[in-house]
């Protein structure tokens, strides 16, 4: 198994994180930096944020993107109308490209659910030009998303699966301060570097938040899809009252915070 989201609509995914995936894409590619001319490959591209993004920013030759999901792959196929673009079916951690074949390998939130992590960073390294740049960025579950840890508190606090679920989901790989840059230096990679983006996420009201999550997307969607009627409706009663928080329901603004990681291939 080469990923541990949970996907079932590419729509949901998008409410989800989608949007905001798109927020944080534009500050990853100023923090990996771009060049007109090169080759980059997306690894992880998901509905195409990073993809598409990567397009609109630079003079580009080529993009590739690959997913483990058929889901994603498909959506992302019917959004392109970029020649240079190509999508495919691939698993992060066996690219089928040759070794030195793009300038830079970029994964936009993706590490964190590749349980083979190393081995992902390694693919990375392996495909990239001597000179080139490998680069991801993670979200902070821990410390950086308190709109999902609004969630993840509310629900460890009503049972004993949800503090398990908690404890998994914060402490997924990737998450820890250091523990990508430390994951980079070990897969050979040079002048490692790591910093925090920031983005906002702003939902429109409570079932802007809560629709994608009680449909089952992501992990938090996993977890709800375990839960018979009675504690998903004592779940949703709780979250609501935690994100409206006394006031009435309307627009809700949380600050979230990821790990960005990039290095130099020798």
């Amino acid at each position: 198994m080469t990923s541990i989201f949970t996907v079932h609509a590419a729509s949901g995914y998008e409410q989800l994180m989608g949007r905001w995936s798109r927020r944080l894409a534009t500050k990853f590619i100023d923090f990996a930096g771009l060049a007109a001319g090169e080759k980059i490959l997306d690894v992880g591209c998901g509905t195409g944020s990073l993809t598409f993004e990567l397009a609109k920013s630079a003079d580009l030759t080529e993009i590739q993107a690959i997913d483990f999901s058929p889901v994603f792959v498909e959506a992302a196929r019917q959004r392109n109308t970029d020649p240079r673009i190509t999508i495919a079916q691939a698993d992060a951690t066996a690219l089928p490209f040759a070794d030195g074949t793009f300038d830079r390998s970029l994964a936009l939130l993706v590490l964190h659910f590749v349980p083979e992590t190393g081995k992902a960073v390694a693919e990375m390294r392996r495909v990239v030009r001597p000179g080139g740049v490998a680069a991801a960025v993670v979200w902070d579950h821990y410390g950086g998303m308190p709109g999902m840890r609004m969630i993840i508190d509310t629900v460890a606090a009503l049972s004993e699966s949800g503090r398990q679920m908690r404890n998994r989901y914060c402490f997924q790989p990737m998450m820890q301060p250091g523990e990508m840059k430390r994951t980079f230096v070990e897969q050979g990679l040079a002048d490692v570097t790591e910093a925090e983006l920031m983005v906002r996420m702003d939902y429109e009201n409570f079932d802007d938040f809560w629709a994608p999550i009680a449909a089952g997307e992501g992990p938090l969607g996993k977890y709800m899809t375990t839960l018979d009627t009675a504690e998903l409706e004592r779940v949703e009663a709780a979250v609501r009252d935690a994100y409206q928080a006394g006031r009435p329901d309307g627009p809700r603004s949380f600050a979230s915070v990821a790990w960005a990681c990039r290095g130099i291939v020798p």
